[in-house]
């Protein structure tokens, strides 16, 4: 028998992070990190995280025409104005670490780099109001982490990075956005939303966070 999952967003969170404890899906950049692949690998990052953006920002907008209400609007809105203000922070990365505009390349071109693209856009088109919000909160977890892990590896090892770099990737998740993420869950539960299919649709999207990681380390 399948375990039955409370209509519960904090329940349904905490069972996240235990399937995270158990069964970690990896940060592969972390493992190649030394510094003599690291200019390479910070461009593919960086490469990487541009291919996502436009991904992100059509998600956001769907998500607001499907449910255009409190408190879910207002989590879709700041997620498109915090992915919209990290694109001029992204550029100033390109540019430091001597790269085109990255949102003007199709780079990189292997099929980890788009693994997040096509299962955030699975669940804005077909997901629930609980799926997708619990899918953000876990990206906002599960990314930030990674970022904040990078940025402690990089100067563990005194690796010379750009300061746009390091002031890009070096900032936590809000609290106070993963708790509204946490809210429009629970809202969406509410209504009637099947908690087991947010719970899968979340844990899926952590997965294609481990390939966004492994686009970055793919090359070198």
């Amino acid at each position: 028998m399948p375990d039955i999952i409370p209509s519960d967003a904090r329940e349904i969170a905490r069972r996240l992070e235990e399937r995270r404890e158990q069964a970690p899906v990896g940060n592969e950049l972390l493992d190649r990190l030394d510094a003599d692949r690291a200019p390479e690998l910070f461009r593919r990052l960086v490469g990487t995280e541009a291919q996502c953006h436009p991904a992100e920002m059509i998600a956001y907008g769907t998500m607001l025409a499907r449910f255009p209400r409190r408190p879910a609007a207002d989590l879709f809105i700041r997620l498109s104005r915090l992915v919209c203000d990290a694109q001029p922070k992204l550029r100033k990365c390109a540019d430091a670490l001597g790269m085109p505009d990255p949102f003007e390349s199709f780079w990189p071109p292997d099929p980890e780099t788009y693994a997040f693209n096509g299962t955030l856009s699975w669940v804005a088109n077909q997901g629930s109001q609980a799926s997708f919000a619990l899918s953000s909160y876990t990206d906002m977890v599960v990314y930030f982490s990674g970022c904040v892990s990078l940025v402690q590896r990089v100067r563990d090892l005194k690796i010379d990075a750009p300061v746009e770099f390091v002031e890009y990737y070096e900032g936590g998740a809000s609290e106070e956005l993963t708790e509204l993420a946490l809210d429009v869950v629970q809202d969406g539960l509410d209504r009637g939303d099947d908690p087991q299919e947010a719970l899968f649709r979340a844990r899926l999207l952590e997965e294609s966070i481990a390939d966004f990681w492994k686009s970055a380390a793919n090359s070198c």
